[in-house]
């Protein structure tokens, strides 16, 4: 009896997310259209169960490069008014699009000259009638064995703002560099670390001899930088490779004379690289696939500006 009624739950919530998918259209464009034009933040409300919705819809926005926060509507009115300013855009919460506290910020709303986006239940209602946008969605039951207790309403409206958001990012061009910068904390945040940053965190040592190099003062260079490699400078601001393995093995095959041999022509020419800008989960990937363990980081120029160890990615932690 149990599995049933959790499997009729899941149902229901599936079509009425299914219904809204199919019933998204112009309105929801133009709601899309206000939030990334917004100039000040996003003002999520509601109360109840539409109220913990909104805070979570919030923190959505807020991780995703658009300010937004919670406003409490009876808190609003009870001295938190001056929290919602002009230029910002008000999201209000409301299945039945009638519930008084909201209803009652409405004329402050209207009168500060905030723009207004309705996520409601009720086409008809108060809510969706005096707002610039009114989005609405249908279900045909809550779930809920006694139909009292919000649950598809509130999964629809949760998944309804994270569309909004998605879409949002989308129009901003919001990339994992932007997510990046607002998730610095925790196992995702050093999964998001630009190699910039492990490269000042770890610093920068740059193993670096000339073309006419001889190995044996290569040699010098990697124990000195010990990354175990060394970049080759070669004309027009190329580089070249050579690791203690390719050392090791031309002395295998020349003996003690492969010292002598110049850098430059023993290197790997156009070894792996990496953009600085990129993240530090890609260049662990790059190392990874191709079986290296340290690579050449780049700027944007194609200027050499340090080498990342594969033990230096794993001190993050982000895997």
């Amino acid at each position: 009896m149990s599995r049933a009624r959790g499997r009729q739950v899941l149902e229901i919530e599936a079509q009425a997310l299914q219904t809204l998918a199919n019933d998204l259209g112009d309105a929801f464009d133009a709601a899309v259209a206000m939030l990334a034009a917004g100039k000040g933040r996003v003002i999520l409300t509601g109360v109840g169960k539409s109220g913990l919705i909104a805070r979570k819809i919030a923190a959505t926005f807020a991780s995703t490069g658009t300010p937004a926060f919670f406003v409490h509507p009876t808190e609003a009115l009870h001295g938190d008014l001056g929290m919602i300013v002009s230029g910002d855009t008000v999201i209000g919460i409301s299945n039945s699009g009638e519930t008084a506290e909201l209803v009652a910020l409405l004329e402050f709303i209207k009168r500060l000259g905030t723009r207004l986006i309705a996520i409601t239940g009720k086409e008809t209602s108060t809510l969706a009638a005096h707002a610039d946008v009114a989005l609405t969605y249908r279900i045909s039951e809550e779930g809920c064995p006694l139909g009292l207790a919000p649950m598809a309403s509130t999964t629809t409206t949760l998944a309804l703002g994270d569309a909004l958001a998605a879409a949002v990012m989308d129009v901003k061009g919001f990339t994992n560099r932007d997510f990046a910068r607002f998730h610095p904390g925790g196992k995702l945040g050093n999964s998001l670390l630009l190699l910039a940053e492990v490269l000042e965190s770890h610093g920068s040592a740059k193993p670096l001899v000339t073309a006419t190099t001889t190995l044996s003062a290569a040699l010098l260079e990697m124990s000195d930088k010990r990354f175990g490699m060394t970049a080759v400078s070669l004309a027009d601001k190329a580089l070249g490779l050579i690791t203690d393995g390719d050392i090791r093995r031309l002395i295998q095959q020349h003996g003690p004379a492969a010292l002598d041999m110049q850098a430059g022509d023993v290197c790997t020419h156009r070894p792996k690289t990496i953009c600085q800008d990129r993240l530090a989960v890609e260049a662990l990937e790059l190392m990874e696939r191709h079986k290296i363990t340290s690579i050449i980081v780049t700027d944007r120029e194609d200027n050499y500006v340090g080498v990342v160890h594969l033990h230096d990615l794993w001190r993050t932690q982000m895997v």
